[in-house]
């Protein structure tokens, strides 16, 4: 798919039969939608005992397993002692544990059971208040959804790491 330049309003793409279409408006639904979704989620969390800044450090060390500090810093884009911090902070509320590395210098982190049990939970409620959304939906409209996430996933995913930015710790 062709994408001219241009702003988001004046972005268009060939279709299968040649013809532009303006993506513009649908870039602004997602992004719409996108802002839905993230307030509901931002009221999730603010139920929780952690920081968003905690909580993104939690889904970096899940979906990173065997981090160190540095790897932790870099995802973030923080610097070592920030990040440090952070995780002292985790490790005092029995979210996370720093774990000895092969060498002395070395410190793995990983999360304990109850940093596991927090991320379920809030998966749980998250996917709970989706599905009373889409529970509101008719079936067809709920099916072409999940055929256009899909489309949208592989998309994204094509673009690769050299857009992607530091600190951004992907879906849950």
């Amino acid at each position: 798919m062709a994408i001219s330049p241009g702003s988001a309003h004046e972005h268009t793409a060939a279709s299968p039969r040649g013809q532009r279409e303006p993506l513009g408006p649908l870039a602004a639904a997602i992004e719409e939608t996108a802002s839905f979704l993230a307030a509901i989620w931002n009221r999730e969390t603010a139920e929780l005992p952690t920081s968003m800044a905690q909580l993104h450090v939690l889904l970096i060390v899940e979906r990173h397993r065997d981090i160190n500090l540095s790897g932790l810093a870099t995802q973030l884009g923080a610097l070592m002692s920030s990040a440090s911090r952070l995780c002292d902070r985790l490790e005092v509320a029995g979210l996370l544990h720093r774990v000895p590395g092969p060498s002395r210098r070395a410190v793995t982190l990983r999360l304990s059971p109850e940093g596991t049990a927090l991320l379920d939970r809030l998966r749980r409620r998250r996917r709970d208040d989706l599905a009373w959304i889409l529970l509101r939906m008719p079936p067809g409209a709920r099916t072409a959804l999940t055929a256009g996430l899909g489309q949208f996933r592989s998309a994204a995913s094509a673009m690769g790491t050299a857009r992607a930015r530091p600190g951004l710790a992907g879906p849950p």
